[in-house]
């Protein structure tokens, strides 16, 4: 939308220590200045292109890849954070919160007049807001690509001694800090060089498949894992106590709301009944896939789960070696999107006045944003605590606390009528989690980090185990 497009007459908002004429001729000014980098301008092609719009199908498949991300591999590992029980739960009532808020987000939108995040934020709530929006709005891009990192040099080291033989893993292609290192030069850094990631959409499709497989190969192994691997002791408790950092996890796994208002721009004839079905629809398909890899990786191992998965399995398991490998490239075609959104951050809140990006200036971010993920994911392997903090400090303000405190504002009706009750459950759901995720996060530091990277868990020394995990040997390597 541009910025000539707003209906400045009827915008439902109120006019606080100003006259309305003033409040607009002021909003008008900020809308120009902050929104020339707008992530529909930027993530999609122009309007005046033709675009092709996407039917319900489409749009569902669509928001689907979007959600569907490195945040499944974490899901067992909430499930053991929670406990069992209690996990399955949060599942379901953290789809069910992001659905709602999903739709609260376009209602926001609509009564703002407005079809960015961006945009609706500064509307309801100025230039504070929206400055805070973009402080997220970076951040959580910004930690999501150093999970990818942590993932890529956790799973690509295992494959590199899986093919080459245990004499690499003293070698610098058995270290993770220099397979960080070599993926950015040689994958992730080139690809987010990209000005326009439509070059990397028809990747969608193979990124979802590829999730596929990974789900399929631990169903193969749930079988062996669970005959030879004796549960923990606590395995079964219905519940934990680190019930915040798990929906800190499962709501950066959830999380989708920087991309919703570019999907529903793209859909055809987008009604406020065709929108709720293509969200109901969409959650319901990706909560029962993280209920499915959830259930299925934590009943494999059950307290042994870590927060990447993929380290529970055994290094000379060639199965899960393939979907290591799917699960890389998923990740190194995925990276480069989230660089795309932190660098129109950042042109948007310091360069806004001087669009288009130089050339220069283009490569300067890029490179700086990279090597500064790079050189945060080489300092820890725990991918755990990075996927706690990207969901307590950015999903959950991003999907739980902005949307329902402007739709608030924008209705124009008392804080505590009938109309808001829903809003306000999201708020204070989402107020609760970031507050105590928080805290327990940093306790959960200072106390020290348990991961297991580049060790072979004890089970995998099982004869019952090794004669199930070598069988595809000469067939894959």
């Amino acid at each position: 939308m541009n910025i000539h497009d707003y209906n400045f007459t009827t915008l439902p908002v109120h006019c606080p220590d100003l006259s309305c004429d003033e409040f607009r001729v002021n909003l008008m000014s900020d809308l120009s200045e902050t929104s020339s980098v707008s992530d529909t301008h930027h993530l999609v092609e122009s309007k005046e292109d033709d675009r092709l719009l996407s039917n319900i199908p489409m749009t569902s498949f669509n928001f689907i890849n979007s959600i569907i991300g490195s945040g499944i591999i974490g899901v067992p590992y909430a499930l053991r954070q929670a406990g069992f029980g209690l996990g399955i739960i949060l599942l379901i009532v953290v789809a069910i919160t992001t659905d709602a808020s999903i739709l609260l987000l376009i209602e926001g939108g609509k009564l703002s007049n407005t079809d960015t995040y961006q945009d609706m934020v500064l509307v309801a709530c100025g230039r504070p807001g929206f400055f805070l929006l973009s402080t997220l709005q970076f951040l959580y891009p910004f930690i999501a690509m150093i999970s990818y990192n942590v993932i890529m040099g956790d799973t690509v080291t295992k494959i590199i001694v899986r093919i080459g033989g245990d004499s690499l893993m003293t070698t610098v292609l058995g270290n993770r800090q220099f397979i960080i290192f070599l993926a950015t030069v040689l994958v992730t850094l080139p690809l987010s060089m990209y000005r326009n990631i439509a070059r990397l959409s028809k990747w969608a499709f193979v990124s979802l498949v590829l999730v596929v497989f990974i789900i399929i190969s631990i169903c193969i192994k749930l079988g062996v894992f669970t005959k030879n691997i004796e549960p923990t002791p606590d395995a079964w408790n219905f519940a934990n106590y680190n019930i915040t950092q798990a929906i800190g996890i499962m709501a950066f796994a959830y999380m989708c709301h920087h991309n919703t208002f570019l999907i529903h721009s793209s859909m055809e004839n987008p009604t406020s009944q065709r929108w709720g079905f293509v969200t109901h629809f969409s959650i319901l398909f990706c909560m029962v896939l993280m209920l499915t890899f959830g259930v299925i990786g934590y009943t494999s191992f059950t307290g042994y789960t870590q927060g990447d998965l993929m380290e529970n399995y055994c290094h000379e398991d060639d199965l899960m070696n393939a979907a290591r490998i799917a699960f890389a490239i998923t990740i190194m075609l995925t990276y480069p999107v989230e660089c795309f959104v932190t660098r129109e951050v950042v042109e948007n809140a310091f360069f806004a006045s001087s669009q288009p990006s130089p050339m220069w200036r283009h490569i300067t971010v890029t490179v700086v944003v990279v090597i500064l993920t790079a050189a945060v994911s080489m300092s820890t392997d725990c991918l755990g605590i990075v996927l706690e903090l990207n969901g307590v400090l950015a999903a959950c303000p991003l999907a739980y606390i902005i949307p329902p405190l402007c739709v608030m504002k924008l209705r124009q009706e008392p804080i505590f009528s009938k109309v808001n009750i829903v809003p306000i459950c999201i708020f204070v759901f989402g107020s609760l989690v970031a507050s105590i995720g928080l805290i327990m996060a940093i306790l959960s530091i200072s106390e020290g980090l348990n991961c297991s990277h580049g060790k072979e868990m004890e089970y995998c020394h099982n004869p019952a185990i090794q004669e199930n995990t070598t069988g595809l040997n000469s067939s894959m390597f």
